[in-house]
């Protein structure tokens, strides 16, 4: 079954995403959730059924943000699961500690054991799809900073109310590239009970950036070998402008240069391939040292002719 939602009107979640048992307090087995593309809970946690089609989300791991998008649906199903309490009070507020013995503990009435009550539950699943507006936030964002727009800052809670215009104000200071006006413009809705058409989105972003790995690995074209985590695929032209993912149109790089490039702080020559530092980048050594060396991979003559345009723009 899908959900979609028209009667509403649209929130913005924060939305927790880690790949242990942290999620919950270690009352379960935790999900599996692709963050670009899904998000997965169970009607096990607070606010489960508030969230619907056209919110706004943006998933964070404790540490800093991931990324923004808008729910298209949210499809349900049931499943069994192991649900993990305490021993004493039958609560499923408990949490294994790493170091410490005995390993659980309750946060409900204090009670420390080894060993959880382990029962079999059937729940109900959901699971969003927001693939289409996805954009990545990697990083751009502190723990702190996300949890001070919150309802309530000092929730524990998975699901939480986010306050979207702080959120947004967050962003734009923090110098990032993308407008946020793409998954706040999805969050309408269209008469008849339907979610609007997700139009001139990112969509395939991640599709996009999987190629650019497949093909270079994971390489910055500016710097060489680099995190997985802090690569992104960086178009060689005006995405807003064109609209769309050309196959060639496109190279891996490190989030700052990323940034810089689109803002022409950074440039390539096309024939020889060379990188030129703005003027007003030289004073940061890290920078400054790109200038005058060649792009760290080979690109094909449609490269070629998208960086000679950068080229004509910026230079």
């Amino acid at each position: 079954m899908t959900i979609t939602d028209s009667e509403r009107t649209p929130q913005a979640w924060l939305l927790l995403t880690v790949q242990d048992k942290d999620r919950a307090f270690g009352s379960n087995d935790g999900y599996l959730d692709e963050p670009e593309s899904h998000y997965r809970w169970d009607d096990t946690v607070p606010n489960h059924a508030k969230i619907a089609a056209g919110d706004s989300i943006v998933l964070w791991d404790k540490k800093s943000s991931i990324g923004v998008s808008v729910v298209e649906s949210i499809d349900v199903a049931s499943e069994e699961k192991s649900v993990y309490s305490c021993p004493q009070c039958r609560k499923a507020h408990i949490k294994a500690r790493k170091t410490k013995s005995p390993r659980y503990r309750c946060f409900k009435c204090g009670n420390e054991f080894d060993t959880p009550v382990t029962e079999i539950k059937t729940v109900s699943t959901y699971t969003s799809n927001h693939e289409a507006a996805w954009i990545g936030l990697e990083g751009v964002l502190s723990g702190a900073q996300l949890r001070g727009v919150c309802d309530s800052p000092k929730s524990q809670l998975s699901l939480r109310p986010l306050r979207w215009e702080p959120f947004k104000s967050l962003v734009e200071e923090s110098g990032f590239g993308y407008d946020l006006a793409v998954p706040e413009t999805q969050s309408s809705r269209m008469n008849g009970g339907h979610t609007s058409a997700l139009v001139r989105v990112r969509k395939g972003q991640t599709l996009f950036r999987k190629s650019l790995i497949d093909r270079y690995g994971t390489i910055c074209a500016f710097t060489g070998r680099c995190p997985l985590e802090v690569l992104e695929a960086a178009h060689l032209y005006s995405y807003a402008s064109v609209g769309e993912h050309h196959e060639h149109g496109g190279l891996l790089l490190r989030r700052d240069l990323h940034r810089l490039f689109d803002r022409g702080k950074l440039a390539v020559h096309p024939r020889s391939l060379v990188i030129d530092i703005a003027v007003e980048l030289h004073s940061y050594p890290l920078y400054q040292q790109l200038h005058g060396t060649k792009l760290q991979v080979s690109v094909n003559a449609s490269q070629r002719e998208w960086l000679g345009e950068h080229w004509k723009q910026h230079r």
